[in-house]
């Protein structure tokens, strides 16, 4: 017997929606009207099957019916209050950022391995437990190179006097095991804040191009990866904002030959990645087992650096 689909009190509201349209709406992440609003013709066409008139008609409809108009600086100062931010467990890197690892934003870690990217996931996904105000904060980790570890996790709580069992309890793992269930992961994390009513405060993939630079190899398959990648970026892009929760992504790098002077090293994704990311660091080794972690972009912060090491409990402050 096949299930009955309950339209929702929003989307049913919308020319065209029926059963079958809201099942393909909702299984993608689409739920609300603004989320509707904010879709291109194009993306919505492929998902539903719809003409061309059709959902424009649909987009249209839902754009008449939320405030999509300009704002006040002022107004969106009071939105700009709602942030928060996630501690590093170092001083000096927190300072870097501004406080830590901003909500409402991406925030992308590139460097070469051994450099500390997986080790800061692990510390934000045990410190964003401990957001103030918050009522059981969840961590969202898509683990896509096999590199999570809740022995860390185990660690790093309990050096923070945190219950262990509980802490890894809100961290919900699942392992990517290609570029398209990598993207089928991020969409379902909407449906786990609305319906499951889940308190996500921080998402981490690690790492976001694994996937996308193993399965599409060469020139002539490069458009189609960036297109992939655009569209899985801007999917974590509106859970940010949406949901004012704190994304972190690690990205691997590649080494450009043609670079006669300075640091060779270059993230994968290109202009598609970088101009998408909120906040970049760059992550290098240094002396002694110290690592560094250096701001290259950000839209409100001075250019800067950090040097950390990395211990049981997580990132330190190294001492001058």
């Amino acid at each position: 017997m096949k299930k009955e689909i309950k339209l929702s009190s929003e989307l049913e509201t919308l020319p065209g929606v029926g059963a079958a349209t809201l099942e393909k709406l909702e299984q993608a992440g689409y739920r609300t009207l603004l989320s509707i609003a904010v879709a291109t013709t194009s993306e919505l066409m492929e998902l539903t099957g719809m003409g061309s008139a059709p959902v424009k008609k649909l987009i249209n409809a839902a754009r008449g019916s939320v405030k999509m108009d300009f704002q006040t600086g002022e107004e969106y100062q009071e939105k700009r209050a709602q942030v928060k931010r996630i501690s590093t467990g170092s001083k000096n890197f927190d300072k870097l950022m501004g406080g830590g690892i901003e909500t409402g934003a991406i925030t992308e870690a590139f460097g070469e391995f051994g450099s500390g990217k997986t080790q800061l996931a692990h510390v934000l996904s045990v410190r964003a437990q401990t957001l103030e105000g918050e009522k059981e904060p969840t961590t969202i980790f898509i683990d896509t190179e096999n590199t999570f570890r809740p022995e860390r996790i185990r660690q790093m709580a309990k050096s923070l006097g945190l219950d262990e069992e509980k802490t890894l309890q809100n961290i919900m793992i699942a392992r990517a095991y290609n570029s398209d269930h990598q993207m089928l992961l991020a969409e379902r994390i909407d449906d786990m804040i609305t319906s499951k009513k889940m308190n996500v405060k921080l998402i981490v993939i690690d790492s976001l191009t694994a996937h996308f630079r193993a399965e599409f190899v060469g020139m002539g398959t490069l458009a189609t990866r960036q297109q992939k990648l655009n569209r899985h970026i801007h999917t974590l892009l509106r859970l940010a904002d949406t949901h004012n929760l704190a994304v972190y992504v690690t990205n691997q790098v590649m080494a450009r030959p043609d670079i006669m002077f300075g640091d060779p090293t270059q993230a994968i994704g290109g202009h598609i990645v970088a101009h998408a990311c909120t906040y970049r660091l760059y992550f290098r080794k240094s002396k002694k087992n110290t690592r560094v972690a250096k701001l290259i972009d950000s839209p409100g912060l001075p250019d800067g650096e950090s040097s950390f090491y990395v211990d049981i409990s997580g990132l330190r402050d190294v001492e001058v």
